[in-house]
């Protein structure tokens, strides 16, 4: 079995990186460093106070260490990792500009009152599920080891299990919108004989070098630095 830090040197560029950064902001709140109300989609604030970094520091902070934050971060793990290594095999560029369409959507959906949500980040994920899904709709899939049922119906109970254990429906809808509009789109639309207008524009290859790059330098100081976040009392 290999150890944790290959595990980790084994995980794809984005599904790592997001991963990772989605941990960093939560092991820096749990020092106390900041507040979430900070880094909010408030866009009240984007607007008429020029708080621009809350427009993607949103999409980072998946709660408190929790068991929902373990699951949530798992789903990157799970789905993240099985469609960057599986469909979006040596296609890096184009899972970043899934990712971007997808941050881009739940924004533009989001500035509807009805539809907005402080943090975006479990909305995110959730378009992850929802395309791996489409990718991978007969996997089987036993949940929680009480019910067993197709990968195409994962999304729908999740969403359903987070209803019933009290979580917040919005998010969860949120995601299956954005992975719904970005998997017709780019499969579904094509399909039927339409044009694919969803094509990966050539300014995004050069975020994936640079996300290299930030990882090699990432992997040598993250460690200690959770380390010491988990053992804090």
């Amino acid at each position: 079995m290999s150890s944790p830090g290959e595990f980790y040197k084994s995980l794809p560029p984005i599904s790592k990186a997001y991963g990772t950064a989605c941990l960093v902001a939560t092991a820096v709140y749990q020092l106390g460093l900041y507040n979430p109300v900070h880094i909010a989609l408030l866009y009240e604030r984007v607007f008429f106070r020029f708080q621009v970094w809350r427009l993607f520091t949103n999409f980072f902070f998946l709660g408190p260490f929790s068991i929902n934050f373990g699951i949530r971060l798992l789903m990157i793990v799970r789905y993240g990792v099985q469609l960057e290594k599986g469909p979006f095999d040596r296609r890096t560029a184009d899972f970043l500009w899934m990712m971007i369409f997808g941050a881009f959507a739940l924004l533009v959906l989001s500035a509807i009152p009805f539809f907005w949500t402080p943090f975006l980040a479990i909305s995110l994920v959730f378009m992850l599920l929802y395309v791996w899904s489409r990718e991978f709709p007969n996997a089987q899939i036993n949940l929680y080891g009480l019910v067993a049922l197709k990968a195409f119906y994962l999304p729908w109970a999740m969403l359903a299990l987070d209803v019933i254990f009290g979580s917040a429906l919005m998010p969860d809808l949120l995601g299956i919108i954005a992975g719904h509009l970005y998997y017709f789109l780019t499969v579904l639309h094509p399909l039927a004989g339409g044009k694919n207008i969803l094509k990966t524009p050539m300014w995004v290859y050069p975020f994936c070098r640079l996300l290299h790059k930030a990882l090699s330098i990432c992997c040598c100081h993250l460690k200690p630095f959770l380390l010491c976040t988990i053992m804090k009392p």
